[in-house]
């Protein structure tokens, strides 16, 4: 099996676990939403190229999303959590992920509660 075969392979079992869904299992952006993030078109030409200066790069489906593992995540997630884990913000991260399981109402109120002074 080539390359590209082991590509796609891993990208048919990665959409498989993750339910048929093409898209960041974290913030849910396709593959031509991340490439508009980073200032690219979504045949990977970048935006504005020439006025930038760089006519020959291209972004290649395989750079801006992992399929390889349990869920597809995207390059822009995982620049984020780069830099928290660089920070070395472990632990407030952990507090974070449980605030927003259980503690919902606190930070998104419905909106029904009257403001204080």
């Amino acid at each position: 099996m080539g390359g590209v075969d082991k590509e796609f392979e891993a990208y048919f079992e990665a959409l498989d676990r993750a339910g048929g869904k093409d898209h960041c299992y974290l913030c849910r952006r396709t593959a031509a939403e991340v490439k508009r993030f980073f200032g690219f078109e979504e045949d990977g030409v970048p935006r504005d190229a020439a006025e930038h200066g760089i006519e020959d790069v291209i972004l290649d489906q395989a750079d801006i999303m992992s399929y390889r593992g349990l869920r597809p995540i995207c390059a822009v997630c995982q620049l984020n959590f780069d830099a928290i884990f660089m920070l070395e913000e472990h632990a407030t991260l952990a507090l974070v992920l449980k605030e927003l399981e259980n503690d919902r109402d606190r930070l998104w109120p419905d909106g029904s509660e009257s403001p204080e002074p």
